[in-house]
């Protein structure tokens, strides 16, 4: 599967934009700013229905304009795919796949497997566990529809829940039966979650393992360790014992939403104690390994989007990086980078097809 053309309006800072790419390696060399990274959050948007970086839709629109569109046109098992998105300002967002709008979003959710590699993504590391909950389940979610299903469900019903314990705590009084309801749902749909979340964990630990071992020459110990209150048993039982303590703070303190990974290095928290060398290359490994999974579950090479890749890596580091990204296990992959000689001199030594972009001002022209 490959992105062929890529049509832009009023996206971000690119008031229009035409794009023709190659299969293989696609390069978007200019200064910061220029629109380099938002060509990418495009691609990203047409696979995900949403930004990368902004959780509101209308942030994405020029500041200038009134709407956006993006559309995309793939090659996908054979077929043309033809994916469009467009938004204005106040209104519903439109999503289509070959001129049929969905019903619901997530049943695009998929279709366009993609993995993104992104400066931003040190928030995996350096932010709180619900960063790395999106990180698992978003990755889960683009092959096990069922999961997604669940995961919405139970988001719903820990709202209700919530709800209930803060009318609980306001009032006094209420309707204790309702939580009773509630963490009857919440248990049969945590243990889905649960199971599938493990099962995902032992699966990519070893490939991750793997691939940070060859891009740091084997030097470093690194380990991913799965925590989550279902460990613990039965979470009906949980919420029970937790039910008075709940009700007094207004909100559910156990359960999947609770969950986390804990990301180590040589035994320590890799927030701790790595150089920010080893943070990016701790976390190519892990979007790597996400590639490989999807890959292996979905059937379909997903796109790879790298952005400002080799910057805090040294040399050796990018070195191996670049080999295994020569390598046919990755399909169709787009590079953003600031230095462009740099970057073409790498690509080269790839040997694989590519094309060369210039960015500028929200300008997007292909380099001769």
């Amino acid at each position: 599967m490959h992105i062929r053309h890529l049509n832009l309006i009023n996206f971000k800072n690119i008031e229009q934009a035409e794009i023709a790419f190659s299969p293989g390696i696609n390069c978007l060399v200019g200064d910061n700013g220029s629109g380099k990274t938002n060509v990418l959050d495009a691609l990203y948007y047409l696979s995900f229905c949403k930004s990368y970086f902004n959780a509101v839709d209308s942030q994405n629109i020029n500041h200038q304009q009134e709407f956006f569109v993006v559309q995309g046109q793939y090659l996908r098992h054979d077929e043309e795919e033809h994916i469009y998105c467009g938004l204005k300002k106040s209104q519903k967002k439109h999503f289509k796949r070959n001129k049929k709008e969905y019903s619901k979003l997530s049943e695009h959710i998929g279709l366009l497997p993609l993995v993104m590699i992104s400066p931003s993504d040190e928030q995996l590391i350096n932010e709180g566990s619900e960063q790395r909950r999106k990180y698992i389940d978003g990755v889960i979610s683009q092959y096990d529809k069922p999961f997604l299903d669940d995961l919405m469900r139970y988001n719903r019903s820990l709202m209700q829940r919530n709800a209930t314990l803060k009318q609980l705590k306001d009032s006094r009084s209420g309707d204790y039966s309702m939580l009773d309801l509630w963490d009857e749902q919440l248990e049969q749909l945590a243990n889905r979650i649960y199971i599938r979340r493990v099962d995902f964990i032992k699966e990519l630990v070893p490939v991750f393992q793997k691939y940070y071992a060859y891009i740091s020459d084997g030097k470093e110990e690194i380990a991913l360790t799965y925590k989550s209150h279902l460990h613990e048993g039965d979470l009906k039982g949980q919420l029970a014992a937790v039910r008075s303590k709940d009700i007094v703070l207004g909100y559910t303190t156990k359960g999947v939403h609770k969950d986390d990974l804990e990301l180590l290095l040589g035994g320590y928290s890799i927030k701790k104690i790595a150089s920010q060398g080893q943070k990016k290359t701790f976390l190519i490994a892990l979007k790597l390994a996400q590639y490989e999974f999807i890959h292996k579950h979905n059937g379909i090479k997903p796109i790879l989007l790298l952005d400002d890749i080799f910057d805090k890596l040294d040399d050796a580091r990018s070195n191996r990086l670049l080999q295994l990204v020569a390598e046919d296990v990755f399909n169709q992959i787009f590079i953003t980078d600031t230095n462009k000689p740099y970057l073409v001199d790498i690509v080269k030594r790839t040997g694989k097809a590519y094309k060369v972009f210039d960015v500028a001002n929200g300008q997007i022209a292909a380099s001769s």
